[in-house]
């Protein structure tokens, strides 16, 4: 089980937890159902079968992007099994645009990469305690100045104490009060924002 935004979320796979990471460290996704819908379809052998996606994940309004339907399978099973699962991922298909939403297949090179490494990296500074004093101050600074790097945040804030000040500027990375490019590397150079 997964929490997932305070709700558990079931997971059956490492690829399945990781895709479910990736989505909770997203603002713009509002949840994820796992197995949220059975479909029927008929099988290349011509058998009736009930094909289970693995997630829905809805997002919210504001971002007007419509409900995504999503199958996780590893590109190796995918990819060795894609002629027999084309009827069922064919039935999803369908399913989704009656619905308004959309159907995707993630594999490994869309869950896993640098945007996951980084958002594992950053769950070590979710519950260090700092000053609220001193969390604000680069609030302050990154939202007067639009968009700023973490060496210019370290510069200005901690006169230079890198680790200290990357610190602080994770941590708010991670708990969702600063935001950044998440598939960027961590480093001096990554420009943080406030979150719309």
């Amino acid at each position: 089980m997964f929490a997932f935004r305070g709700e558990g979320v079931a997971f059956e796979s490492g690829l399945e937890r990781d895709f479910l990471i990736r989505m909770d460290f997203r603002r713009d996704v509002m949840s994820a159902v796992a197995q949220p819908i059975q479909l029927n379809f008929v099988a290349r052998n011509g058998r009736s079968y009930t094909y289970t996606p693995d997630f829905l994940v809805r997002f919210h309004s504001h971002t007007r992007q419509s409900p995504m339907l999503v199958e996780v399978k590893p590109e190796e099973n995918w990819r060795k099994s894609w002629r027999d699962s084309l009827p069922k991922w064919k039935a999803a298909l369908r399913y989704a645009k009656q619905q308004e939403w959309s159907f995707h297949i993630y594999d490994e090179s869309r869950i896993r990469g640098q945007s996951l490494r980084n958002i594992q990296y950053l769950e070590r500074f979710k519950r260090a305690d700092y000053e609220e004093v001193d969390l604000d101050a680069i609030i302050r600074t990154v939202s007067f100045m639009g968009i700023t790097t973490v060496q210019y945040l370290v510069a200005l804030h901690f006169n230079g104490a890198e680790a200290l000040g990357k610190s602080h500027i994770f941590h708010l990375i991670a708990i969702r009060r600063l935001d950044c490019d998440i598939s960027a590397l961590l480093g001096d150079s990554l420009e943080v924002m406030v979150p719309q």
